[in-house]
């Protein structure tokens, strides 16, 4: 696309100008036509300094998946291939979706038969599959009078995968012993581990008990018995992706943390040599990972749950449930990350929660809304003069009646034999693992 300069528009103003100076001088018309000419011949002139789109080629480098959230490093190249130099500027893509908060305009020189570079960062705010397909430039002629924009053909894929940066930072206060930090808290391990692990020769500090007097005999030797906590249990995360998980939270949507925190505990999982799996419903299945152990599982995890986004649509728990009734027979911890929002939700997640109990351990996560807790906070904080006599006297009275309505409901669940856990989008992860690890410290699986 061509467009003028201000400029040209500037310099296209004074012969109109000139236009009114007819009425005194009718004879100087053909002065005027003389200046029309002089402005249409420069104005023609310069558009043929305007470089071509042919003389241009354009190439990406950069890592095809990125994490939400982290920066990632682009390089794009432009190759000047024409007689004259290119001024100008130069703009990445931006598919929907992929925005970032920085611009993304950068000044370039290129001079003649040369290559010119360019290097930012790219900060996804959303998960996904993307695609890069041009890099536009845009560049004035000679004497600034034209601006050519060009749109170079140029595509590479880009996955932005969920925030993984947590992962990291777990393992690494996990192998300094410092879990403490993150929230996280040592559970008191209930009674002895009772998973048969090896035989070993007997030391003074173990216990008699311990001895087992078979293999004594038969080896002519005092060997004891090792057990362990009990492996290979399996961990399903059920994930709502529909209309109650569109929400945001500090940034970031109720399903991105609901994410975030399953992932993260499927390392520990993973980790404890236990097995995990996803099932991710909106008003249908929308992905079925099968639980499994090793270290491929997490990155199966990973890549099937980086392009599910949230939905407005009605989420149909019975279809979930199905499913995992068909595919998951064995004893499994099944942790449900939803929201209710009305008595319809809640009546659902009961009623089909409360028929695994017996046979699967459910824990239904529910997550919290800042809108509703936070204007009881807030009118805590007003003067008791004040708080007759404003507005926040209703909005936290509205509020202490749902989170009281809420609360029911999660006594509902407690009393259905359903395990809960309620607490803030952005504070789930630390919450989360501590439940896990209590339910593995009384051997409830």
């Amino acid at each position: 696309m061509i467009a003028p300069t201000r400029n040209l528009c500037t310099l296209a103003a004074a012969p109109a100008i000139l236009t009114l100076a007819l009425y005194a001088y009718p004879n100087s018309w053909p002065a005027l036509i003389a200046a029309n000419s002089a402005l249409v011949a420069l104005a023609l002139v310069d558009l043929l300094s305007l470089p071509r789109k042919g003389d241009f080629r354009a190439k990406r480098e950069m890592r095809h998946v990125a994490t939400r959230g982290e920066k990632h490093p682009i390089s794009v190249s432009i190759d000047n291939r024409s007689q004259r130099d290119f001024r100008g500027f130069i703009c990445d893509d931006r598919p929907p979706g992929l925005q970032d908060d920085e611009d993304n305009q950068f000044p370039l020189e290129i001079p003649a038969q040369s290559r010119g570079v360019i290097h930012y960062f790219l900060i996804p705010r959303h998960r996904g599959s993307f695609e890069l397909e041009r890099v536009h430039l845009h560049t004035d002629s000679r004497w600034k009078l034209w601006r050519r924009y060009l749109r170079l053909h140029c595509v590479d894929a880009l996955r932005v995968y969920p925030a993984l940066k947590q992962i990291s930072r777990y393992a690494m206060y996990a192998r300094l012993n410092k879990m403490s930090l993150l929230g996280v808290r040592r559970q008191r391990r209930i009674g002895t581990d009772n998973e048969f692990e090896r035989l070993r020769d007997y030391s003074p500090d173990d216990q008699f008990r311990a001895i087992d007097w078979r293999a004594t005999a038969r080896r002519l030797k005092l060997t004891v018995r090792d057990f362990q906590s009990n492996q290979s249990q399996r961990v399903v995360f059920m994930i709502d992706c529909g209309r109650m998980m569109v929400n945001e939270s500090g940034g970031q949507s109720l399903l991105d943390a609901a994410f975030d925190a399953a992932l993260t505990l499927s390392f520990v999982t993973l980790a404890q040599n236990d097995q995990a799996g996803l099932l991710c419903f909106a008003d249908g299945v929308l992905r079925w990972v099968p639980p499994a152990s090793g270290k491929r599982q997490l990155n199966r995890m990973v890549h099937a749950v980086h392009d599910v986004l949230p939905q407005f649509v009605e989420s149909r728990l019975d279809e979930a449930f199905a499913h995992l009734h068909r595919h998951c027979r064995k004893r499994t911890l099944v942790v449900v990350i939803t929201n209710v929002i009305d008595d319809q939700n809640s009546a659902r997640l009961k009623a089909h929660a409360a028929n695994l109990v017996g046979r699967h351990l459910p824990l239904a996560v529910l997550l919290r809304d800042h809108e509703l807790f936070d204007p009881i906070g807030q009118f805590d904080t007003l003067n008791p003069l004040e708080q007759d006599e404003s507005r926040e006297l209703y909005k936290a009275a509205a509020a202490a009646d749902i989170l009281l309505w809420r609360r029911q409901v999660l006594t509902d669940l407690r009393h259905s034999g359903v395990l809960t856990l309620d607490c803030f989008p952005e504070k789930l992860t630390a919450p989360l693992i501590n439940e896990y690890m209590r339910i593995k410290s009384l051997h409830l699986l």
